[in-house]
């Protein structure tokens, strides 16, 4: 990876780590999926004017956002709803290996084997982190943010192939645009109340919503499929995700006022460990 697209992927995780810690507060107002729904109809609404629609491609846009957008963010912020926001972030780091595993599968991009060591390593963390007396009896949040993590890096193997035929803004778009929608009906079905939910929310839950909708979303996931479009997903994951950690580590506990226990801090250490050492690829030649 090239150093203009190792800056660019270094922006997301500024924005996302914060983003996904501010998040949290906004609950109190609007349900998670809800939530994802506003996010993805203001991204779609100030982005899809400035792109043509991508005709032939409509089908498999609407299929990886329902994928990685649509079935991902109900899930993962779902489990962040019940969960602390300081451990959702490590978790989350499970993005990593799961996506090296799909990508293997699905792209036939080969990990090295210090890559699988890592993806152990990885997964010895999250065992460590859910010990932690602030996730004590939390085993459903637990387990829906690292399946929304698993699906999410399903997704970007989904988009991948989209993200070299159509401009990365307007895939951002696009994609959106199909899985606003279908969050706010999943979520009138299963939250219930959507109208009460709106006409009730707080001023400052509301600049929340703004800002994962108008300037996260569309700043992050603009960078992330740029640098994808030419990179292996192996190598922009690590990446992408790397800045996630402390970011969000920071934000939760200044702005939430959370307070991480030994055992969040180990396992996270670990699970970040082993995600370094998938960062690694092996020089041609070397084992």
């Amino acid at each position: 990876m090239n150093f203009k697209d190792t800056l660019v992927a270094s922006l997301v995780p500024i924005f996302l780590g914060f983003g996904f810690v501010i998040a949290k507060p906004a609950f109190e107002s609007f349900p998670p999926i809800l939530l994802m729904g506003l996010r993805f109809v203001f991204a779609a609404s100030i982005l899809i004017w400035w792109f043509p629609i991508p005709k032939g491609f409509l089908k498999k846009i609407f299929f990886a956002s329902f994928i990685a957008n649509t079935l991902q963010y109900s899930i993962t912020y779902t489990g962040l709803n019940f969960i602390d926001a300081s451990a959702a972030v490590l978790l989350v780091q499970t993005e990593v290996p799961f996506g090296v595993i799909f990508a293997f599968f699905m792209l036939k991009e080969k990990p090295t084997l210090r890559a699988l060591i890592g993806i152990g390593v990885a997964f010895i963390g999250v065992y460590i982190l859910t010990g932690s007396p602030n996730l004590d009896g939390k085993i459903f949040g637990i387990a829906l943010t690292i399946l929304g993590s698993a699906i999410w890096a399903l997704g970007q193997v989904i988009v991948k192939p989209l993200s070299k035929e159509i401009n990365p803004l307007a895939l951002v778009a696009w994609l959106a645009f199909f899985s606003g929608p279908t969050l706010i009906l999943i979520s009138a079905v299963i939250e219930g109340d959507t109208i009460s939910y709106l006409s009730t929310a707080k001023f400052n839950h509301w600049l929340i919503a703004f800002y994962i909708g108008f300037i996260m979303q569309p700043i992050t996931y603009g960078c992330f499929y740029y640098v994808l479009k030419n990179n292996p997903l192996y190598k922009v994951l690590p990446i992408v995700t790397m800045g996630i950690p402390p970011t969000g580590l920071l934000a939760a506990i200044f702005l939430l006022g959370e307070k991480p226990t030994s055992e969040l801090f180990i396992g996270g250490v670990v699970i970040i460990f082993g995600v370094i050492m998938i960062l690694y690829k092996k020089k041609e030649g070397v084992n």
